[in-house]
């Protein structure tokens, strides 16, 4: 049976994928590991490991205490966090992935590591961005995810390490809580819509950004991971796309639910992040070499995270 190690396992992808992979791997095969932020909740229910991205001795204890197979590279600081701490945010980013790959290289292990929309900066196409176009990210993070998509390459071309990554829109999760990105609004938005409160949002009302519910995040990188290796061109950096959407849409969306619901919006500095992005994105090469399509639409991401929401936050 595969032995997966997940590095990150509670961040906002972490958290719902390590469940996912239990599933169909076996909860005794599947590794969470974390640094500062303890797990909880399912991620308690099969081993975890504390584990230094940037130590790679502690990455390697890891692979050899459990005999790894597959390592998800999820530890990251993201892109408002980075920019409040870009020396950080490198390191982290960067160090993190080198060692990942150092690692599989030596031990023969399987990579999954995402990139992002964050990639790409003010001189991309932002309509239906193409799969390979001009990249000029201009925060530390996009520039991390940038270097680290061609880094990535050249390790599965110069040492054949069978790593393989999308670019993550932005994520929508009902089970952990922002942290630290250009579009946690998203999620933030939510709750204070359930709990009645007026919304504050730090981005202008048309501020049209590529999105993605985390269903749909888990299944991507599952896939991805699940496709036959002779079929992907790039391995790497594959766009994934599923709706795009601005700060008034969704509010108008969370209206149709909650008719009371009241926002304001006051931009600061992550409004120029966002202006740096693309509004939609190109996925056609994902779904043509690895089937690739999203499962969730905006208005029933939207439905869906309200009824979970709901119950969390009252529950019976």
């Amino acid at each position: 049976m595969t032995k997966i190690l997940v590095l990150g396992a509670t961040g906002q992808i972490g958290a719902e994928l390590v469940p996912e992979l239990r599933k169909i791997h076996g909860r005794d095969n599947v590794i969470a590991c974390y640094h500062s932020k303890q797990p909880s909740g399912a991620l308690l229910d099969g081993p975890v490991e504390r584990v230094d991205v940037l130590d790679i001795k502690s990455i390697e204890g890891a692979i050899k205490k459990y005999d790894v197979d597959e390592i998800y590279h999820l530890s990251a600081i993201l892109s408002a966090a980075g920019e409040r701490n870009p020396q950080l945010a490198w390191r982290t980013n960067m160090d993190g992935l080198y060692n990942v790959l150092e690692l599989a290289r030596e031990y023969k292990l399987r990579v999954f590591w995402p990139s992002s929309i964050a990639a790409f900066g003010p001189s991309t196409p932002r309509d239906n961005t193409p799969q390979v176009t001009v990249m000029d990210p201009r925060t530390i993070y996009g520039i991390s995810k940038y270097a680290g998509e061609l880094l990535a390459r050249y390790y599965a071309e110069k040492f054949d390490v069978d790593v393989r990554g999308v670019r993550y829109p932005g994520i929508i999760s009902s089970e952990a809580m922002p942290g630290g990105g250009t579009t946690d609004y998203a999620v933030e938005i939510f709750y204070y819509a359930l709990e009645g409160k007026k919304y504050t949002c730090y981005l202008r009302e048309d501020t049209m950004l590529p999105m993605m519910y985390m269903p749909d995040a888990i299944k991507a990188a599952i896939q991805l991971m699940n496709a036959e290796r002779s079929r992907l061109t790039i391995l790497v950096g594959y766009n994934v796309a599923a709706f795009s959407f601005t700060p008034e849409q969704i509010a108008e969306e969370i209206r149709k639910h909650l008719p009371n619901f009241e926002v304001e919006y006051k931009p600061d500095f992550r409004q120029k992040i966002a202006d740096s992005w693309p509004r939609s994105l190109d996925d056609s090469l994902a779904r043509m070499e690895w089937g690739w399509k999203p499962d969730w639409t905006f208005e029933a991401m939207v439905k869906d995270m309200l009824e979970r929401l709901s119950r969390k936050l009252r529950p019976a």
